[in-house]
């Protein structure tokens, strides 16, 4: 460790702690005080740009590439008074908890099956004035037109099927796959009909393999797309829209939705093997270095993963099984009563 306190020796710490992410529990254990790494975690100023700084020369672009898009929410329902917390959905939960919103995007090669987060968003509405989907949008154009990465199609969940930004990816050219809620209202019958659920439409079987072309309530007059039909189990039916006109398979449609689980993967590991919602300091800035820090720390386990072949959680517990023997080998207290 360096004499001054500086981002490395808080990612590496977030890196080696197992279960404690606390500024107490790092001040035990280090050379620095509370108040210096409290005072360092304010003055300090990570931003998601840090990640694509360390992300860029990993990714494997390919032009038929995925961007994905998803938000999670840092559970928070036992703290007080933290700032960036507030009540809002968490799919985790399945309910409205206290916590702090992180809008991702993930960067998918189909070819290689590997992914790489390469951006993100805190939300922050009442400091910025920013929506989630505010936040995709600034992400996508940022992709295209910032860093510049080859991508066929953008995989998103039901949140964002809004017709500003699906109407966005398409002015990019780009296609996209997104389900729908079950109650969206659409015309699969070219006007003939009003408008109904998309739960309720009937389906032929040729429709059930090979999808029907339907309009969306809101969207422009002659604005159509494909949707797909997918029983992802015997509780759940997907409904699948995409403005890829050539997209034929209702097979391949679910093949390629199943990337989207890619992200939740990120936030799964981010969450038990980072630190990432464990923070509980107050400050607004020490939150969203900390939320910074542990996205570049699970970046580095992703990159270890990929070069060794085992999983994040695997390289978390071999610290402790790297403990277990050496105290095996040289006890720090000796058993001398069995």
């Amino acid at each position: 460790m360096s004499d001054k306190l500086t981002r490395l020796d808080y990612c590496q710490y977030l890196l080696v702690s197992q279960v404690n992410y606390s500024l107490t529990h790092f001040a035990e254990h280090s050379g620095w005080s509370h108040d210096a790494i409290n005072r360092f975690l304010q003055q300090e100023r990570i931003t998601p740009g840090l990640v694509w700084e360390n992300v860029r020369s990993q990714v494997d672009a390919d032009e038929y590439g995925y961007l994905l898009f998803d938000d999670t929410v840092l559970d928070k329902r036992h703290a007080f008074d933290i700032d960036l917390v507030r009540r809002q959905y968490s799919g985790n939960a399945k309910q409205v908890i206290k916590g702090i919103g992180v809008v991702s995007c993930v960067y998918v090669n189909p070819n290689t099956n590997q992914f790489w987060l390469i951006d993100y968003r805190v939300y922050d509405p009442d400091g910025d004035g920013k929506s989630k989907l505010d936040h995709v949008n600034d992400m996508l154009i940022n992709v295209v037109h910032h860093k510049q990465l080859p991508f066929h199609a953008v995989l998103m969940d039901t949140w964002y099927a809004t017709k500003s930004l699906l109407l966005l990816i398409e002015s990019l050219e780009k296609v996209y796959y997104c389900p729908l809620k079950s109650n969206r209202l659409v015309d699969d019958s070219g006007g003939v009909h009003p408008y109904q659920h998309v739960d309720s439409l009937q389906w032929h079987e040729s429709e059930l393999q090979q999808g029907k072309v339907i309009k969306i309530k809101g969207f422009p007059k002659d604005h159509k797309v494909k949707l797909f039909r997918v029983v992802a189990s015997s509780r759940r039916t997907d409904y699948i829209i995409t403005n890829d006109g050539t997209q034929d398979s209702t097979e391949a449609t679910q093949e390629v939705c199943g990337f989207r689980w890619k992200i939740e993967q990120l936030h799964r590991e981010g969450k038990q093997t980072t630190g990432w919602e464990k923070c509980q300091c107050r400050r607004g800035q020490i939150q969203r270095n900390h939320i910074g820090c542990a996205l570049l720390v699970w970046v580095r386990l992703h990159e270890l993963a990929l070069q060794t072949g085992r999983s994040l959680y695997q390289l978390k517990q071999g610290l402790l099984d790297d403990y277990l023997i050496e105290q095996l080998k040289n006890p720090s207290i000796k058993m001398t009563l069995a």
